[in-house]
């Protein structure tokens, strides 16, 4: 509904006012990946880092690929070079680009109207300022620097996660290379048994039954080790995507074999409190609700008022002299109140709040639920490398003893094979489950334990 008042005096103090209220936004330096690189150096002790020279990430590519990766290396690799984080990075400068426009006035707008007839012409001229949208201004660009903050939030818990999950990649990749190479080694073993059991039986010192089962152990072997081998490829595979290398990159080494278990099992200490603190869902959890409780505000401040325009505006005509003053445009709520918006911002409000809790929640329980696994794994890991490993070498060799002195069946050898191997495998996988274990109460205590859905809420 528009209002328009003439006068003799030209506005233009108005204008200027508009303007220099309206400011100039602008964007910062770093574009936040400063704020991300510190949180996520203070959980991994790493930092991200979004380089523009190409070469530069490439000889520092070079230089940790022209060795066997550790787990810091992969993780380093996988900040520097995964696709999928620099994707969610770019997500910093859409959050800062809304901030910076929540900062500017909506441009001005200009009309103009000409009639004439009867030898006579009138002209009306206007501009007009979006000024609702200069007084409303300040909670605008407070909502989008929390919004902003929530994106810092977000990024830094996906490049947390991603070192997560490369260490996990990683420990799988060896442990399942270490079992493919110890399979190799059974069946080379295996393959010689067979080949002598079949010359013994053809020398008549063996008999029918003692050569199938030897060959039967040898067709196990064979099989396993075909599994093993594209275990140990099916886990590369998974590390190199999280790694986002290509081409030669590919070919990088692995160590031989696992980590030794370290000499004590941590204690959990406050975790939880660590958690309530450094978690980065439970973070990004609260500046949503503190963004809802925002908007909540703007929305009922807004309710009433949705559309106020003002601007000056003359108006001439033929022969009279031109005439100046100001238009006013306010949006009556005669059909909408906006009260339906209003209510939308307090279910968001709501929404987040119970959001909040169960992040809270969920962070204490994941962090008992991984330390109870992380103890379990560790005490189950030195169990084997301490009581089985060695005792299952010292009854293969009893055995073997037996069977050369002839007091041992080869049924009795080949069992005890079976059982060698078995031993050894399950072995290689407790360690491996301990250090991802390691690995996931890391990341209950500092990233976001097992929830990789984090989001901002508008």
């Amino acid at each position: 509904m528009p209002f328009f008042h003439t006068g003799r005096r030209r506005p233009a103090a108005m204008s200027l006012a508009v303007i220099a209220l309206s400011g100039c936004a602008s964007f910062s330096p770093d574009g936040g990946l400063d704020a991300v690189s510190s949180m996520t150096r203070e959980r991994i002790g790493q930092p991200v880092r979004l380089s523009k020279d190409a070469a530069v990430d490439e000889a520092e590519l070079d230089a940790l690929l022209g060795k066997p990766l550790s787990a810091d290396s992969a993780v380093r690799i996988a900040l520097i070079n995964n696709r999928g984080l620099k994707a969610s990075l770019a997500e910093l400068g859409m959050a800062e680009a809304d901030l910076v426009q929540a900062g500017r006035l909506t441009n001005p707008a200009l009309s103009f109207g000409r009639i004439s007839g009867g030898g006579q012409a009138e002209i009306d001229r206007s501009v007009m300022f979006d000024l609702a949208g200069l007084l409303t201004m300040p909670a605008r660009r407070g909502i989008e620097r929390r919004r902003f903050e929530q994106a810092k939030l977000l990024a830094a818990a996906q490049a947390v996660q991603l070192a997560a999950d490369t260490r996990r990649a990683y420990f799988m990749a060896v442990s399942a290379q270490q079992t493919a190479r110890f399979m190799e080694q059974v069946s080379r073993s295996a393959e010689a048994s067979a080949e002598l059991a079949q010359r013994m039986a053809q020398a008549g010192n063996w008999s029918k039954l003692d050569q199938a089962r030897e060959r039967a152990f040898y067709n196990d072997a064979m099989t396993q080790s075909a599994r093993a081998r594209h275990g140990a490829v099916a886990a590369r595979e998974q590390l190199i995507r999280r790694l986002g290398l290509e081409g030669r990159q590919a070919a990088f080494t692995l160590p031989e074999r696992l980590p030794d278990l370290p000499a004590a099992a941590k204690d959990m200490n406050d975790a939880e409190a660590q958690a309530m603190s450094q978690r980065l869902d439970v973070q990004l959890a609260r500046r949503a609700a503190e963004a809802s409780a925002d908007a909540l505000g703007l929305s009922k401040a807004t309710g009433f008022i949705n559309v106020l325009d003002a601007g000056y505006a003359n108006k001439s005509m033929t022969g009279t002299p031109t005439e100046h003053g100001y238009q006013v445009t306010l949006e009556l709520p005669i059909f909408n109140w906006g009260g339906a918006r209003t209510a939308r911002a307090e279910a968001q409000y709501m929404q987040a709040v119970h959001r909040t809790a169960d992040a809270a929640l969920r962070a204490r329980s994941e962090v008992r639920e991984a330390y109870s696994a992380y103890r379990s794994t560790y005490e189950l890991a030195r169990r084997y490398r301490d009581d089985v490993v060695p005792l299952r070498k010292q009854i293969s060799d009893e055995v073997l003893l037996r069977y050369n002195g002839m007091l041992a069946s080869v049924f009795e050898l080949l069992a005890d094979s079976r059982e060698q191997i078995a031993s050894v495998n399950a072995a290689i996988e407790a360690q491996r489950d301990f250090w991802i274990a390691e690995t996931d109460l890391q990341s209950a205590i500092n990233g976001s334990g097992s929830n990789t859905e984090t989001r901002i809420i508008p």
